[in-house]
């Protein structure tokens, strides 16, 4: 395993569903704005994941992120970039992630009808924001590991 390998391979997946949300929003395709973003999101909290050994197979990355800040062992420089990316890394979780493709069974509301204009904008600012800061969290995080050459 090469932690980052595996990070720079989940944050092309989050550009890559970056750059779809935003031309879907172009395209006013609210709900698959919102999927995108989603993924987009989701991709970049396990790219910062994989530098620390946690497994990718959750649609909630967050849940682990919020451990990452707890532990005194790793910089606070990079705890606090993660801190400060937190709540949008909360914003789209599993519950979005299973709403853009089922709707809202118990209501028998599509996904078409639960997100708008905002929710996509919402969700497209979100997702650009963890990009963003997944891809400068990785690079923090490898310079750390190879001045200390640690193995996380």
């Amino acid at each position: 395993m090469n932690s980052y390998k595996d990070a720079a391979y989940r944050l092309t997946l989050a550009g890559g569903f970056l750059k779809e949300a935003e031309e879907d929003c172009q395209l006013k395709r609210w709900r698959s704005c919102v999927d995108n973003a989603q993924l987009a999101v989701e991709n970049a909290g396990k790219a910062i994941l994989m530098l620390f050994g946690v497994s990718p197979k959750t649609h909630e990355p967050a849940k682990h992120l919020s451990s990452i800040v707890k532990d005194e062992s790793i910089p606070e420089e990079i705890r606090a970039m993660i801190r400060n990316v937190l709540p949008d890394f909360l914003t789209l979780g599993l519950e979005e992630h299973f709403m853009t493709d089922y709707g809202d069974e118990a209501t028998y509301t599509s996904p078409w009808e639960l997100f708008d204009k905002d929710s996509a904008n919402n969700s497209l600012d979100s997702a650009r924001l963890c990009h963003s800061a997944a891809v400068k969290i990785v690079d923090v995080v490898n310079k750390w590991r190879t001045k200390d050459k640690k193995t996380i």
